[in-house]
């Protein structure tokens, strides 16, 4: 279970716990579990452009979140955002289907990317996603009191001085560079329950925001560690794992709660 060729599984999933349990705190708080679900789902078109491209999955990964950001955004504003959600992933997903029938290239690539494949992480793939989530956390710790205002509320987040739409931009992209995390390791099926469930668990802990946000980065680690010692111990998808691991934490926060 530790032995060299595990060294990079155990990497990639403390880098995607972290991120996921502090993203996923703001997910849960502000509501925003549709758009958390959304964007790893609009990474599969990106997937498929890159391959049909002849580029490295990642970075279409990278440019498809960077639009879906942009189109939910821009649609929300003018709009119910969980319209503009679902508008942003239909969009996405079709635009994903057109590229894959133009190649017959995808197969192994693009299932990776919908399942995981945390044992295919290379040791120069660890560099980019530890990039990545450093910059999602980084984020959201630098909005930690604007994101918590406009949870309340955008009127009291403007009133004290904060603006709403901007931050709502950049938590909405700190979501797809979580998304460019996880998906590569539990996949973009399921990358939402890790990002949800410890976060729900964590709330449920404390009512104090920085005590919650801690609880939810533990619970996200367990999680992902539990993960992957059964995957590697059953030969089943890291992914399955991770995800009745968080269906079963968000059911286990709606206990305490």
């Amino acid at each position: 279970m530790f032995s060299a060729f595990m060294l990079n599984a155990w990497a990639a999933g403390l880098i995607v716990a972290v991120t996921a349990g502090v993203v996923g705190f703001f997910v849960v708080l502000r509501g925003a579990s549709f758009a958390a679900h959304a964007l790893p789902l609009g990474t599969f078109p990106g997937a498929a452009a890159a391959v049909l491209l002849g580029i490295a999955p990642s970075a279409g990964v990278a440019g498809f979140g960077l639009a879906g950001v942009v189109a939910i955004w821009a649609l929300g504003r003018r709009g119910r955002p969980e319209v503009a959600t679902a508008l942003t992933l239909v969009m996405l997903l079709a635009t994903g289907a057109l590229l894959l029938s133009w190649t017959d290239r995808y197969a192994a690539q693009v299932y990776a990317l919908l399942f995981g494949q945390v044992l295919g992480v290379s040791r120069a793939a660890l560099g980019g996603m530890a990039l990545a989530g450093a910059g999602a956390v980084a984020a959201v710790l630098a909005g930690f009191r604007p994101l918590l205002l406009g949870a309340i509320g955008a009127d009291l987040a403007a009133a004290r001085g904060a603006r709403p739409a901007l931050w709502e931009f950049g938590f909405l992209a700190a979501i797809a560079l979580a998304a460019a995390v996880a998906v590569p390791v539990v996949g973009a099926l399921l990358t939402f329950a890790l990002m949800v469930g410890p976060a729900s668990c964590g709330r449920a802990v404390s009512a104090q925001p920085g005590v919650a946000l801690a609880a939810s980065v533990a619970i996200a680690l367990a999680l992902m560690a539990g993960a992957i010692a059964l995957s590697y111990l059953t030969n089943w998808p890291v992914g399955c794992f991770a995800g009745l691991g968080g269906a079963g934490c968000y059911a286990l926060g709606r206990v305490l709660l």
